[in-house]
C-alpha cells in the first residue's frame, strides 16, 4: 500500500483526491489546504486535515508520494521541498512558472531517483489517443496544420493568463501527436478584464517538420469549446471533447492541384485545384475517465518503476513553449525562439 499526502483543495484538487482515494493500492494519509474551510469539501472521507504543508513535505513522515494542486505561484517551493524530502510527486500543470524552475525540479528528482509527473490530463483522453493512432498510421496523410480552440465564459483566474491556464493542454497534445516540440512561437493577447492578465490569447507554435499549430484560448467566450482540427493532405479530422460519445469525426476531404498536364505556367490554369469531398466517418471510441486513467497511471509507474507518459520532460517542454509565447506577447507578437 502506497502512502500519499495531498496539498491543495481548490477547483481541481477534490477531483484528484477522489481518483487517488479510490485506488486499491493507495492510502491517502493527510490532506492540506491553507484555508481551513476547505476541509468541508471532504466531510465524507475520514482523512486527517492540516493547514501546514510542511507536515506533508517533511522528510520525517512515511509518505511515499505527494499530490500537489495549489495555485501556480506556489508550485515551485512546495515541489522542491517535497522532492528534497524524498517524495515522489504528482503535480498539476504547469509544473512551475518558469522553465528554469522546472529544470531544477527535474534535476532534484533525477538525483534522488524519484518520479515527477505532471497532470497533462488530455494525454489520457481516449479520443486524443485515437487521433494519435490516425496520425501515426498515415491515415490522414502528411499533416499540413493543426488548429485548436479552447474557450469558455470563465472561470477567470488571477494567478495565470488564459494561455497558461488553457493552452498548456493543447501544447502537450500537439507535442504528443507530432512526437516533437516546437522551436518557435508567435502570440498575441488581450487584457480585457484584468489590465495585467491576458484573458484572450491567440498563439502559433512552429515545429521542425514545417507544421504550424495554432490555438485560441479564452475565458471570455459565450460557449465552452474544446476542439482541435487536424488537416492532412489526404483526410481531415476534428476532435471535439464536448461531443459526448462521438468525439472524433474524420472527413474524407482534401484539396490538390489539378492534373499537371492541364496546367500552364503563367495562366489561370496554374491555380486550378481539385477538391475531394467524400464521406464523414464517426468512429466508435471506447471512452474512459481521463483523470482516473492519469491518476492510476502515476500509481502504476511507482509500483512498476516506469517513466510516466506525462513526465517532467514533457512538462518542461510545455512550460518552455508557454514562456516563449508570453515573451512574444510582451514584444508585439515578435517571433520568439523556444529555448530548451
Amino acid at each position: 500500500m502506497l502512502k500519499f499526502g495531498m496539498i491543495g483543495l481548490g477547483h481541481w484538487g477534490p477531483n484528484l483526491f477522489r481518483n487517488f482515494y479510490e485506488h486499491p493500492e493507495v492510502s491517502l494519509e493527510i490532506i492540506c489546504d491553507r484555508d481551513p474551510a476547505k476541509q468541508g469539501k471532504l466531510t465524507r472521507y475520514d482523512v486527517p486535515f492540516t493547514t501546514d504543508s510542511t507536515e506533508i513535505t517533511s522528510a520525517d513522515n512515511d509518505l511515499d508520494a505527494i499530490i500537489l494542486a495549489t495555485p501556480l505561484k506556489a508550485h515551485f517551493a512546495i515541489a522542491k521541498a517535497a522532492l528534497e524530502a524524498g517524495k515522489h510527486l504528482f503535480i498539476e500543470k504547469p509544473i512551475a512558472p518558469t522553465a528554469a524552475e522546472v529544470k531544477e525540479l527535474m534535476e532534484i528528482a533525477q538525483a534522488k531517483n524519484l518520479h515527477l509527473m505532471v497532470g497533462h490530463v488530455f494525454l489520457y483522453n481516449a479520443g486524443i489517443r485515437y487521433v494519435k493512432e490516425q496520425i501515426d498510421s498515415g491515415e490522414l496523410g502528411n499533416i499540413l496544420f493543426i488548429h485548436g480552440q479552447r474557450t469558455n465564459l470563465g472561470p477567470v483566474r488571477n494567478d495565470a493568463n488564459a494561455l497558461w491556464d488553457l493552452a498548456a493542454h493543447d501544447i502537450s497534445i500537439f507535442n504528443y501527436w507530432l512526437n516533437d516540440r516546437p522551436y518557435e512561437t508567435t502570440a498575441t493577447g488581450s487584457c480585457l478584464l484584468n489590465p495585467e492578465i491576458e484573458d484572450v490569447v491567440s498563439a502559433s507554435f512552429h515545429y521542425k517538420s514545417g507544421i504550424k499549430c495554432n490555438i485560441l484560448a479564452s475565458w471570455l467566450h459565450p460557449n465552452k469549446v474544446r476542439q482541435i482540427t487536424v488537416v492532412g493532405d489526404k483526410k481531415m479530422l476534428v476532435w471535439d471533447d464536448m461531443a459526448g460519445g462521438e468525439p472524433i469525426k474524420i472527413f474524407n476531404k482534401s484539396i490538390k492541384h489539378a492534373d499537371t498536364k492541364e496546367q500552364v505556367e503563367g495562366t489561370i490554369s496554374e491555380f486550378n485545384f481539385s477538391i475531394q469531398d467524400g464521406q464523414v466517418l464517426i468512429p466508435r471510441v471506447k471512452m474512459c475517465e481521463p483523470l482516473k486513467t492519469e491518476c492510476w497511471h502515476f500509481v502504476d509507474c511507482l509500483l512498476e518503476n516506469r517513466t510516466p507518459l506525462s513526465d517532467s520532460l514533457n512538462g518542461y517542454e510545455v512550460v518552455a513553449a508557454l514562456e516563449a509565447a508570453n515573451k512574444s506577447m510582451e514584444n508585439n507578437s515578435q517571433a520568439i525562439a523556444i529555448e530548451y
